[in-house]
């Protein structure tokens, strides 16, 4: 009787060493993961219907269905009406935007809110969320260079980068300049804007962000941006996106 009895008490102690180890080594891991955390932060890369951009958020929860989040995002936005043309009167010539005045992206600054409409069970699923944000907008222009052909001498000729102007023949715009040039010659037009869409959050883990957003957002500038040459600047832009956000939910 007494080997059972002393066989129980070294596995007893054996499992109790061994999971007072397990304990140690997964330290705060060892927070069931289907707790209600506090607080969360996501970084996100956005395809828009005209650009694209990227962004951060980050917040806490309100209550067990609403969240309260603060948001950075920056994003380019191009016109419908850009087109791409090649000079065919020159061999080697660059695609450039005909009639472009300023590459636009802009700045945002806002707070929102998520709101749950379907949690999504403890072994996985899909959550679905309803969120709505605004703040401070800034649209930021950088003047369109391109490459213009100026005759020499002879049949000889030479290339000068310039900003675009619609006083420039098109016959001698040789293609688009370098991206850097006009980069010292930014505008910045103060605004507002506004947000909404829906948050698809997929994954077993409730403490990481895995989710897929997609909504509309309107910037206002109250002075209009000038973006074409040959259509009236604009006060108005309205944007579909969709993106990609991945994060942690964490306590304090």
């Amino acid at each position: 009787m007494k080997k059972p009895i002393v066989i129980f008490f070294l596995l007893f102690f054996a499992e109790f060493n061994l999971s007072g180890q397990e304990m140690t080594n997964r330290g705060k891991d060892s927070i069931p993961d289907n707790v209600l955390f506090e607080r969360q932060w996501s970084l996100g890369a956005q395809l828009n219907s005209n650009g694209w951009g990227l962004k951060f958020r980050k917040g806490y929860n309100l209550t067990a269905l609403k969240q309260f989040m603060w948001e950075l995002e920056w994003s380019t936005y191009k016109s419908a009406k850009e087109v791409k043309i090649v000079n065919q009167m020159y061999s080697n010539s660059k695609p450039f935007i005909f009639g472009k005045l300023n590459y636009v992206s802009f700045l945002r600054g806002g707070v929102g809110l998520n709101k749950i409409l379907n949690r999504k069970p403890y072994w996985g699923g899909v959550q679905v969320s309803w969120l709505v944000y605004g703040g401070l907008s800034i649209g930021i222009t950088k003047p369109a260079y391109v490459y213009v052909v100026y005759p020499t001498t002879g049949f000889n000729y030479e290339l000068r980068e310039q900003k675009y102007s619609p006083d420039i023949n098109s016959d001698y715009i040789y293609g688009r300049g370098s991206f850097l040039s006009g980069i010292l010659e930014l505008n910045f037009y103060p605004g507002l804007y506004s947000k909404t869409g829906f948050d698809f959050e997929f994954g077993s883990k409730n403490r990481m962000i895995s989710s897929l957003e997609a909504g509309g957002i309107l910037d206002y500038s109250p002075v209009p941006i000038p973006i074409m040459a040959f259509n009236p600047k604009q006060s108005f832009f309205l944007t579909v996106y969709v993106s990609l956000m991945f994060g942690k939910r964490y306590n304090r």
